[in-house]
C-alpha cells in the first residue's frame, strides 16, 4: 500500500462494493484483487486499490462473463498485462464471430422469404406428396417433390444437413414433414448461393424455433443481446484502461 492511503479492513472492503467478507477472501485468493497487505497478527489489509480492482473485475463481468473477467484481472496482477489484453481481443473476435453468423442466418432467412413469395402455388401432385409426408417418404418421392436430384439429397445427407430416418429391417431412408421443409430450407439457400457451412446452423436454429417466423424472432432477439453485450463490453473496457493508468 501507498504511504497515506487509506487502509481497508476485509469487512471494510466488502461493504464498500457490496460483497460478503468470504467473497473477498475468494477474490483475492483467484488474483482479482492484487495480493492484500497483512497486520503483524496476520489479518488482511486492503487499500482504495483493492477497491478499484473489484469495481473494475465487477464492470468487465457483463461483457465478458466472470471466468474471462477473472482471468483478465489475474493477468494483470500477476505483471502480465498483454496477456490480460489478448484475453479482451479474443472476447471481441468471438463476438465478431457470432454477429458475423447471426447476419448470415438473418440473410438466410431473407433468401427464404424471397422465395416462398416468388414460388407458385403448389400443383394437384404436390398436394397429394404433401399428405402422404406425415406416413414418410422414400428418397425418390421427396426429390421429386423438392425439384432436386436423389444424388443431391445424399450429399446434403452426408454433410449433416439432413438427418432422414430409416425404415425397420429395409434400412431405407424415411423423410417425414421436418425433413421435406429442411430439404426444401436447403435448395432454397443453396440456389442463393449460400454454403454448407452458412446453411447447418440455420437449419439448427429452425428446427429449434419450430418455424421460420419463429427463428426470425430469435434472430432479432439475439441481435438486440449481442448488442448489448457491446455496450457491456465497451464499458468494462473502459474500465480496465482505466485501472491500468
Amino acid at each position: 500500500m501507498k504511504n497515506g492511503e487509506r487502509r481497508l479492513r476485509t469487512v471494510d472492503l466488502a461493504r464498500a462494493v457490496g460483497l460478503s467478507t468470504q467473497q473477498v477472501r475468494n477474490y483475492e485468493d483467484a488474483g482479482v484483487l492484487p495480493p492484500a497487505g497483512r497486520t503483524d497478527a496476520g489479518y488482511r489489509v486492503f487499500g482504495e486499490r483493492h477497491r478499484d480492482a473489484l469495481l473494475t473485475y465487477r464492470a468487465l463481468q457483463p461483457g465478458y462473463g466472470a471466468v474471462t473477467a477473472t482471468r483478465v484481472m489475474g493477468a494483470v496482477h500477476a505483471g502480465d498485462v498483454a496477456a490480460a489484453l489478448a484475453l479482451v481481443d479474443a472476447a471481441h473476435a468471438a463476438l465478431h464471430e457470432e454477429r458475423v453468423a447471426l447476419r448470415a442466418a438473418g440473410e438466410a432467412l431473407e433468401a427464404l422469404a424471397g422465395r416462398n413469395a416468388a414460388a407458385p402455388p403448389p400443383r394437384s401432385g404436390d398436394e397429394a406428396h404433401e399428405a402422404h409426408e406425415a406416413h414418410g417418404l422414400r428418397i425418390g418421392e421427396v426429390a421429386a417433390l423438392v425439384g432436386v436430384r436423389t444424388s443431391a439429397l445424399r450429399v446434403w445427407e452426408a454433410a449433416g444437413l439432413l438427418v432422414p430416418g430409416r425404415e425397420h429391417g429395409t434400412g431405407y431412408r424415411v423423410y417425414g414433414p421436418s425433413d421435406v421443409r429442411d430439404a426444401r430450407v436447403v435448395r432454397t439457400l443453396r440456389r442463393s448461393h449460400h454454403l454448407f457451412e452458412q446453411i447447418r446452423p440455420v437449419l439448427e436454429d429452425l428446427r429449434r424455433a419450430g418455424s421460420s417466423e419463429a427463428l426470425r424472432a430469435a434472430v432479432e432477439a439475439r441481435g438486440r443481446a449481442l448488442t448489448a453485450r457491446t455496450r457491456s463490453m465497451l464499458a468494462g473496457a473502459g474500465a480496465l484502461h482505466a485501472y491500468l493508468e
